[in-house]
C-alpha cells in the first residue's frame, strides 16, 4: 500500500537539493524498489564522505540507478530515538561486539509523519533480525505498555535475559536526510546533514552538515557506487548511529570500535560543531 507523502519543509532540505541532483534520476516506487532490491543474503558497506563529493557519486551511476520516489519527494528527513539503560548496556554490548545484543528505537518519518518502534537483534550465523509495530517518539510520548511487552517479547525470543526493559530510557536522538538508489538488485542510501543529540545524564549536540553517510547494500560483487569510493581514496569504515554518534557527542564513554570514525570524521579537532554540558 502506497503512503501520501509531502514535501519536506525542514530546513536541512535545501543543504541535500544543492548536492545532489536527484531530479536527473529515474524514479522508482517503495514497492518496485523492495521487489527488485531485496537480496537475502548482502554485504553492506558504509563510508562517510565530504558531501561536496556526492555528484560525483551520482555521476558514477548515470544512466544505471533509480532514485526512491514517493510523491514527487526523493530525500526523506527521519528523526530516530535509541534506548538504552543509564549504564548504556546496549552501546557496550555493541562496541564490544557480543553476540547477543539489542538496538532498540522510534523511528519517525517526518514527512509522512509515521513512527515505529523497532528492535534489532542478532540472529543465526550472524544475521540482523529488525521487527517493528507502530509507536510514538518514544522521547515525546514514553513507552507504552504495548510497547514494553514488544521489546521484552523480542529480547525473549532472541535469548537476551540481561536487559531490563523496565530500566529502558532515550538516550539519543539523531536527525538526517536519506535518499535511496537502486541498482539492479543492489541498494545506496544516501544519509547527509546528521545531527545527534544526547538524552541521558550527560547532554551534548554534535552537528555535521558537511558530511554524508553512504552505506551499499550488495552482493559478494562491489556497486559501482562502492568502485567510484575507492577510486577517491574511501573505504568502509565502522559507522554506527548510535553507537558512534553517542561516543562522540559523550566525552565520558569510550570510542570502543567507533575510534577511527570518530577521531577522523565525527569529532576532527576544529571541524566538529558541538556543545557539551550536563542535565540539571
Amino acid at each position: 500500500m502506497s503512503t501520501a507523502y509531502a514535501p519536506a519543509t525542514s530546513p536541512i532540505a535545501t543543504l541535500v537539493d544543492r548536492t545532489m541532483d536527484l531530479g536527473a534520476l529515474a524514479p522508482i516506487s517503495l514497492d518496485d524498489l523492495v521487489t527488485s532490491a531485496s537480496r537475502l543474503t548482502r554485504v553492506d558497506r558504509k563510508y562517510v564522505v565530504p558531501r561536496r563529493l556526492l555528484p560525483t557519486l551520482l555521476q558514477a551511476t548515470a544512466g544505471r540507478a533509480k532514485v526512491l520516489d514517493i510523491d514527487g519527494v526523493r530525500d526523506f528527513a527521519y528523526r530516530t530515538v535509541y534506548l538504552d539503560t543509564l549504564d548504556v548496556q546496549c552501546f557496550r554490548a555493541a562496541g564490544q561486539k557480543r553476540r547477543r545484543r539489542a538496538k532498540i528505537r522510534t523511528r519517525s518519518y517526518l514527512d509522512s509523519g509515521a513512527t515505529f518502534l523497532e528492535v534489532k537483534t542478532r540472529g543465526p550465523r550472524g544475521t540482523t533480525v529488525k521487527e517493528r509495530i507502530e509507536h510514538p517518539d518514544v522521547e515525546e510520548a514514553g513507552l507504552t505498555a504495548a510497547g514494553a511487552a514488544f521489546i521484552a517479547d523480542r529480547l525473549a525470543a532472541a535469548q537476551i535475559d540481561t536487559l531490563d526493559v523496565a530500566s529502558l530510557v532515550p538516550m539519543l536522538s539523531t536527525t538526517y536526510h536519506r535518499s535511496t538508489l537502486a541498482l539492479g538488485p543492489d541498494r545506496v542510501t544516501i544519509d547527509t546533514v546528521p545531527g545527534w543529540t544526547a538524552l541521558g545524564p550527560a547532554r551534548g549536540d554534535l552537528d555535521r552538515p558537511g558530511l554524508a553517510i553512504v552505506e551499499t547494500k550488495a552482493g559478494a560483487t562491489p556497486t559501482l557506487v562502492d568502485h567510484a569510493l575507492w577510486r577517491l581514496g574511501h573505504r568502509p569504515i565502522r559507522i554506527s548511529k548510535y553507537g558512534s554518534g553517542l561516543a562522540a557527542v559523550r566525552p565520558d564513554l569510550p570510542h570502543l570500535k567507533w575510534h577511527r570514525v570518530i577521531n577522523q570524521h565525527l569529532r576532527p579537532h576544529s571541524s566538529a560543531t558541538i556543545h557539551e554540558g550536563h542535565q540539571s
